[in-house]
């Protein structure tokens, strides 16, 4: 969202928000595509700001936390505290056909992840940017570093 200068908030590349309805004429496939972005930048201004370092390392980590297993993680703090809209945006994204398989999470995982990334965008689109950040911080600062934190090696033997 960006200030228009007269105080007006609106979407990136549109006059203003859609409206609900208008939001929610659109795909859940396709507002996971957009929250899948809003996630992302919102895990890599996390990184940046509270961690700093080389960008390959906060690569590693933020591709760990927007992965389908580190969003599924993620939700079971958020879930609980979804609106009726959000969690049938949720449901909707959840269950919807994709054309795409993960090659590193479940099933399950992947479409958790697909109904967490359709309510973030969903959000987006309708100029909710206060409630996208209260979500996302909602998760206390142990449950993102447990989520960033280094897991010890183990070597696998065949």
């Amino acid at each position: 969202m960006v200030d228009d200068g007269n105080g007006e908030r609106k979407v990136l590349t549109t006059s203003a928000p859609l409206t609900k309805n208008e939001a929610r004429q659109i795909s859940p496939v396709t507002l996971a595509f957009l929250g899948d972005a809003v996630y992302s930048l919102y895990v890599r201004e996390r990184l940046t700001v509270e961690n700093g370092g080389k960008a390959a390392d906060l690569q590693r980590v933020a591709s760990k936390v927007v992965s389908a297993q580190g969003q599924s993680e993620f939700l079971e703090k958020l879930f609980p505290l979804f609106t009726e809209e959000e969690a049938d945006v949720f449901r909707r994204g959840k269950n919807a056909k994709k054309a795409t398989k993960s090659k590193s999470a479940s099933n399950l995982e992947y479409s958790r992840s697909t109904g967490f990334e359709a309510v973030l965008g969903y959000l987006y689109l309708i100029g909710e940017e206060d409630r996208i950040k209260e979500l996302l911080n909602a998760s206390k600062e142990k449950d993102f570093e447990s989520i960033t934190a280094p897991k010890p090696f183990k070597p696998v033997h065949h």
